[in-house]
């Protein structure tokens, strides 16, 4: 099968394995295409070219209006293989929507989860630079690093064994459709969970002094307090983040492997991200994760 994207001729699904390619050139100008395809794959190929190109689409709950949760978790898994197949990684997982704020934000009811991969991944002091993107926002998280496989049904116990280190970090949303709100969580999932790049801090290895549930996160934009909250607001306690991707990856058939980079949630609503801001995450017993946001090329 071949279609138009963008205006362009794109091959089928198992010709677009190439490497990821950041934007060129100013325009952030939405360019609309009719979908006229139910394919998971198609559907996933036109996400992937549109993360590619930085340039936003229609969501697709719009045109079809009958995907369900486990189509958008489809979608989401034929995206991973194409950007493995392209030579990333797989790194971990990113929990969203775990906190009541942010699920006002964005209009959504529960929890969902997306993949990580090496190349999401920004140093701790680095810079991200906004040519990448199309409308970026940032928030404040706690991560966890799994040094044993968990799957399926576990205890919080369980987590915090399996846990070889807890880390300050924030992430970098940014959907792939033309707004930033009011999606369907079919939408959302599909799109990998708006997840867009991360950066952790170092990892604290001895945490068992650390009160998990009640740590204090300040994130600021150059040098002023932008957000303020607590660990308790990110599923009422972060662990409790893992414990349910734990549950929907089984779901999916799959376990999280040792090794495995788990981001919680946000404590707090998103920011967006501007040229020139440097964004500190400040964590209660935690190293502090800095970024600098570079403008467009």
């Amino acid at each position: 099968m071949i279609f138009l994207f963008f205006g362009i001729l794109i091959n089928p699904p198992s010709l677009i394995h190439e490497p990821c390619r950041a934007r060129t050139g100013s325009s952030k100008q939405t360019r609309r295409f009719s979908l006229v395809t139910n394919n998971l794959e198609s559907l996933a190929t036109i996400l992937h070219e549109a993360r590619k190109a930085a340039k936003p689409i229609p969501q697709i709950s719009k045109n079809l209006s009958s995907l369900t949760r486990d189509d958008a978790y489809s979608i989401q898994e034929k995206q991973w293989q194409f950007r493995q197949a392209a030579g990333e990684s797989l790194v971990g997982w990113k929990m969203g929507l775990t906190s009541e704020a942010k699920r006002r934000q964005m209009n959504l009811d529960s929890p969902l989860y997306g993949f990580l991969t090496d190349r999401m991944e920004v140093k701790n002091g680095g810079v991200f630079s906004l040519a990448q993107s199309i409308h970026p926002k940032i928030e404040p998280e706690i991560a966890f690093l799994l040094s044993r496989d968990l799957q399926g049904s576990v205890t919080r116990a369980q987590v915090l064994e399996s846990c070889a280190g807890v880390a300050s970090c924030m992430e970098i949303l940014d959907s792939r459709y033309d707004q930033f709100k009011y999606f369907s969580m079919e939408d959302v999932i599909a799109d990998n969970s708006s997840s867009s790049h991360f950066v952790v801090g170092e990892w604290k290895k001895d945490f068992r002094d650390l009160d998990l549930r009640h740590l204090q996160m300040k994130m600021s934009v150059n040098g002023e307090l932008t957000q303020a909250g607590i660990s308790s607001d990110i599923s009422g306690d972060p662990v409790i983040s893992v414990i349910e991707l734990c549950e929907m990856l089984f779901q999916r058939g799959q376990i999280l492997k040792a090794g495995s980079v788990v981001l919680a949630g946000a404590a707090t609503t998103a920011v967006e991200l501007k040229p020139g801001m440097k964004v500190k995450l400040e964590v209660d017993g935690l190293a502090d994760v800095v970024l600098s946001v570079g403008g467009m090329r």
